[in-house]
């Protein structure tokens, strides 16, 4: 006898356990999709994780219903990868299956009707409701209850369904559909038979009285004549308006033309000239020399080059290298906002062997992707997080570009992982190497460079050798004691953005807070709005007119009047990017000024118009969130400035000092990339603050030093592992109780100086969801598994709580 290991799409805890019919003893695989029963007759795709002959003894087995693969669709790397990331992060194998798949990969169970089997039916003693159903199972065999809608009354549904199933006339069948369809896209030619054996003149003539069928009988004819190798696609006979799809149905039911599909992807790719790469430069081919060296050693790399240093062009080159010797290629981005550029340089190289994969491609977008890849049609993929978990054939590189940025480690996704560091696991299990780079690493991915665990390779100057830019403090609260401000700006700053308008060039303005006022308060009473799901106060979204939550998404109209005391008083406090924008705008109202954030780049070719505008020289200052500090490379921005810098420093966590800098240095990036004339302006109350006076002094190893010993000072990362639980629950006093039992049962393993908490989380509800936090320091080296084990059987224990079960957990490895 054989037993599977399955994977159910569902956040549980392991496998189960399913045997394995005789009849697919032969076939299964680890790594295929299988139908599978689970809790009653719901019906789910679950992934064969491993299969034994370990008669399980507590209960028997249900069988595998059926296999949906012929060949493993998910490759053995891929199920040790999720074994790894399950264990490590502490996450359910159940979750990474749903995060990891396409919807449409994951079969539904839909509840369907049919007629029983040689069921003799009285008609006569049924009603109206129940005839219609038996009719329409008569004629079209199965129905889902859409289907009925159409012709029983919503409130009636239920009660015919039962009373037939009471009859025993029909019966409840769960139909299993596969969601995905292959696009397919109208073409339109001549009818062969009618070149062949009808005379031209005589169809012209009967098509005489008819003028708008035969003008589009012979736009069709000149076409195909002209190009018989280029399909002729159906909707664009209609673009002008003065065909429309009745000419074309004339003409099709007088069998003079014919209409038929092509399968096509649903993703364009580049048609266009293939380009070969520019030479490197001679600092460039040193790093490239250390990359090949470290790679031989069996090593992956840091590559750590400032800003417009030509650290792409090295990737490109090793990717070259990388598909030369027959590899492929994944190319990890932090945020789809960044594929613009590279995927233009890569694709005039590669041509169709490129695919882009991100959150914003539709799912049957995804599956197209997943089976190219799975093929092995794709060489290179620039993708983000969610790409890791693809059916990769032959691996042979993973760049994994910008890699301090914090989008590879979102924690409002589950489940909760570092994309960076995964994939220098996911890369072990292909044999692959790992080139990180970033202008601004992490401190832990630096002091794992310096340690050895990783090559340092160190790009100290700019392509070409252009000058890096020039850093000016300014001190916003003199200017504001000599009366030499206009709103949120100095008069140094306004010359200076004056100064580099006149000179046709063009300005960054970065200001990283969204919407337009942080509050809106009453003047008589003190109200402010506060969202209704969570414990924060809504922002206020001019260009939309409307107060939102930025944590539930939750939205409401601006009040006219204060709600508690009806005073007409209403001030805004506190400076989103909106009002930046708006008081720019008005500073500069000869100027083209553009907005770059979450909410003016909803639209989906938002980030290219812009990237368009920016290139063409028909923007002059882009105001934005920290959006705008990554990836663009454009020849005019020679200033970027900072009006409210503080803003970025004062921010409960640790890690707030290591991010002001990454922000500021990646955003002062984009100054002066070809003239190497670029400023960068940073208006600070605070000009003496350690870090604005490190990143003016542009010192490097001074800065990572500073952060190191603060780091070690305080026990944080790299020189701790730290863990975060996070409990919630509707109740407030439920959710503190349980994380006070948490932490006792957590003190009790573990030594005291390791628990904190538990505390009310920074935001102490969220969604209705009241939240309390531990956090775990734990050593690193041999002890941390030591520890976490001890971590595990606090939780385990956590578990068996009856009262605590309805308590939500969350766990955040690595945090």
């Amino acid at each position: 006898m054989q037993y599977a290991q399955i994977i159910l799409p569902l956040n549980l805890k392991g496998t189960f356990t399913y045997k394995v019919p005789d009849e697919l003893f032969s076939v299964i695989q680890p790594g295929m999709r299988v139908l599978v029963q689970f809790r009653g007759k719901k019906i789910y795709t679950g992934i064969v994780f491993e299969l034994h002959n370990q008669e399980p003894i507590e209960f028997i087995p249900k069988d595998v219903i059926s296999i949906l693969d012929e060949q493993p669709i998910l490759p053995p790397e891929q199920i040790s990868f999720w074994k790894w990331l399950s264990e490590y992060y502490l996450c359910n194998l159940g979750e990474i299956y749903r995060f990891a798949f396409p919807s449409s990969l994951k079969l539904e169970s839909e509840t369907y009707l049919k007629l029983k089997p040689n069921t003799v039916i009285e008609f006569e003693n049924l009603d109206v409701n129940e005839m219609y159903l038996i009719q329409a199972l008569e004629v079209k065999q199965l129905i889902n209850l859409t289907d009925i809608e159409a012709f029983i009354p919503k409130k009636d549904i239920i009660k015919t369904i039962n009373s037939l199933i009471d009859l025993q006339y029909i019966e409840i069948d769960e139909k299993i559909s596969e969601k995905y369809k292959a696009k397919e896209v109208a073409y339109v030619k001549i009818n062969d038979e009618v070149l062949r054996n009808q005379n031209l003149t005589e169809i012209l003539l009967k098509l005489n009285k008819a003028k708008k069928q035969k003008d589009l009988f012979l736009h069709i004819l000149e076409k195909q004549t002209e190009n018989p190798d280029l399909p002729i696609k159906k909707s664009q006979l209609f673009e002008d308006g003065y065909f429309v799809s009745a000419h074309f149905k004339s003409l099709a039911d007088k069998n003079l033309v014919e209409e038929y599909y092509l399968r096509k992807d649903r993703i364009e790719s580049y048609e266009g000239e293939i380009e070969e790469l520019e030479e490197l430069t001679e600092t460039q081919e040193v790093a490239k020399a250390e990359i090949n060296e470290a790679f031989s050693e069996g090593k992956n790399v840091l590559l750590h080059g400032v800003t417009s240093s030509g650290k792409t062009h090295i990737y490109l080159e090793k990717i070259e290298d990388c598909i030369s010797e027959g590899k492929n290629v994944l190319f990890l981005l932090p945020e789809i906002s960044l594929t613009k550029q590279i995927t233009q340089r890569l694709e005039k190289k590669y041509g169709r062997q490129l695919a882009f994969y991100h959150q914003k491609l539709t799912d049957f977008e995804k599956v197209e992707v997943w089976r190219r890849i799975k093929n092995n049609d794709i060489r290179i993929l620039i993708a983000t997080r969610s790409s890791l978990f693809l059916p990769f054939q032959n691996l042979g590189l993973i760049v994994v570009d910008e890699e301090h940025d914090s989008g590879y480690r979102p924690r409002e996704v589950s489940p909760y992982f570092n994309a960076k560091d995964a994939a220098l696991v996911l890369a072990k299990f292909y044999d692959a190497k790992v080139i990180s780079g970033s202008a601004t690493p992490s401190v832990e991915s630096y002091y794992s460079a310096r340690k050895g665990k990783m090559k340092y390779v160190f790009l100290g100057e700019r392509f070409g050798s252009v000058k890096l830019p020039e850093f000016e403090l300014i001190n916003f609260k003199e200017a504001q004691d000599s009366k030499k401000v206009s709103g949120n700006f100095s008069l140094r700053l306004i010359d200076e953005i004056k100064k580099t308008l006149e000179d046709k060039n063009q300005t960054i303005i970065l200001h990283n807070k969204r919407g337009y006022a942080s509050v809106l308060e009453c003047e008589s009473c003190g109200y402010v709005n506060y969202c209704s799901n969570c414990d924060v106060v809504m922002t206020y979204h001019k260009s939309a007119n409307e107060m939102k939550c930025h944590y539930c998404g939750q939205r409401a109209s601006k009040p006219k009047v204060c709600p508690k005391c009806f005073s007409e008083n209403l001030n805004e406090r506190g400076v989103g990017v909106e009002q930046i924008h708006e008081e720019v705008s008005k500073i500069f109202p000869d100027s083209e000024v553009d907005r770059m954030d979450v909410d003016s780049m909803r639209k989906k070719f938002a980030y290219e118009k812009l990237y368009e505008k920016i290139e063409e020289r028909e923007t002059d200052i882009i105001v934005g969130t920290q959006m705008i500090s990554k990836g663009l490379d454009f020849d005019h921005i020679e200033l970027v400035a900072i009006p409210k810098a503080d803003s970025m420093l004062y921010v409960q966590d640790f890690r707030a000092e290591e991010r002001a800098y990454q922000l500021i240095t990646q955003v002062s990036g984009r100054a002066g990339r070809v003239s190497g004339e670029g400023k960068v302006l940073i208006q600070t109350y605070n000009p003496d603050h350690s870090v604005f006076q490190l990143i003016k002094m542009n010192n490097i190893s001074k800065i990572y030093k500073y952060f190191l010993t603060e780091r070690q000072k305080f026990n944080y990362p790299p020189f701790t592992k730290l863990i975060m639980i996070e409990l919630k629950h509707r109740r407030d006093e439920k959710v503190n109780r349980a994380s006070q039992f948490l932490g006792s049962v957590l003190r009790k393993y573990l030594p005291e100086d390791c628990v904190l908490g538990p505390e009310r989380s920074q935001i102490s509800r969220l969604n209705n969801l009241y939240q309390f936090q531990i956090l775990l320091k734990l050593p690193r080296g041999k002890k941390y598994q030591e520890y976490k084990s001890l971590v595990l059987l606090s939780l385990k224990e956590f578990d068996e709580i009856t009262a605590y079960q309805s308590v939500k957990k969350d766990v955040f490895v690595d945090f």
